[in-house]
């Protein structure tokens, strides 16, 4: 069942045209160029609806496993180390690939980042500099149970301890945000 899930994971990033930029083994990001599909209100500035923007994908076989009895310190620092990491990857590419020219902001989302957590993560995301959104589903909550359903999968076939404290039903996801401007002046 986990091949297929990961085969599947494979056909959706062709599909989507979600692309590897870098051959680091440490790189946690896969990229997408798109649009923005909603105005958006950006650290001062206003990206309207069809913004070109460069969205964020872990690179799931990349993540480091959690440990069997769950996120440890050092897993911790080495996770935030290989994503900054991997930021500065992306700023790079940012600079000198032709097919990021024009991107006016940086996008992910996840559901990692529940809405009212109070794990660090969403502490993270912002001191490196995003902006974090509830996240809204061109097809309201049906559209994001499939959407957290395939996120589900991804986390059981790649990093099942992940799964310890995460039920489906309660998966909520969230968007971070930060203009190219901003990015590239913390990680360039």
């Amino acid at each position: 069942m986990r091949a297929l899930i990961r085969t599947f994971d494979g056909l959706l990033r062709r599909a989507y045209g979600v692309f590897e930029f870098c051959d680091d083994p440490n790189c946690v990001l896969r990229l997408r160029v798109t649009r923005a599909s909603h105005t958006l209100s950006l650290q001062g500035n206003v990206l309207p609806a069809g913004t070109p923007v460069l969205e964020l994908h872990l690179w799931n076989e990349h993540i480091p496993p959690i440990p069997p009895e769950g996120p440890d310190l050092a897993w911790a620092i080495r996770s935030r180390r290989m994503l900054i990491d991997s930021l500065r990857a992306v700023a790079h590419q940012i600079r000198y690939d032709p097919r990021l020219a024009g991107v006016q902001a940086i996008r992910g989302v996840t559901v990692l980042l529940p809405p009212g957590d109070g794990s660090g993560g969403r502490g993270l995301m912002k001191r490196l500099g995003f902006v974090v959104f509830p996240y809204c589903s061109p097809l309201g909550r049906f559209g994001e149970f499939w959407e957290n359903l395939y996120s589900w999968g991804i986390m059981w076939a790649f990093n099942e301890v992940s799964l310890r404290h995460r039920q489906l039903i309660r998966l909520r996801r969230t968007e971070v945000w930060m203009s190219v401007n901003e990015f590239l002046r913390r990680y360039d």
